[in-house]
């Protein structure tokens, strides 16, 4: 049973290592920056977490709660942090908004920049 959980282990931690590097490269060889979030919150996340399941198959039960910290901290931060780094290339102007099919955020800007113009006729 070991030599099965060593064989599990390696093979988790050599394919999450070969998932965190190819976001890596990814990041460095995209041309823009929608691409670059892509690669690195969708391969780098996988990757992270076949690393933690892989070290999970050899850490004790009570340590092991540890890394399901580690991959629930993972699971909720990534998204969110590319959404804001997304929203802020958006706005920045770093993003080519020709190449972006259905621009969804072009219109909900439009619709507060009308609403926020509403609101100063008002006052």
């Amino acid at each position: 049973m070991s030599v099965l959980l060593d064989l599990l282990t390696g093979l988790f931690v050599l394919v999450g290592a070969c998932f965190s590097l190819l976001a890596a490269i990814g990041v460095l060889r995209f041309p823009d920056p929608i691409s670059r979030l892509h690669a690195a919150a969708k391969a780098q996340t996988l990757g992270v977490l076949l690393v933690m399941l892989g070290v999970a198959f050899q850490t004790p039960a009570k340590e092991a709660v540890v890394l399901a910290l580690v991959v629930v901290f993972q699971l909720i931060t990534v998204p969110v942090l590319g959404q804001v780094m997304g929203r802020t290339a958006y706005r920045t102007g770093v993003v080519r908004r020709a190449s972006l099919s259905p621009d969804e955020l072009a219109e909900r800007l439009a619709d507060d920049a009308e609403a926020g113009a509403g609101r100063d006729r008002r006052d």
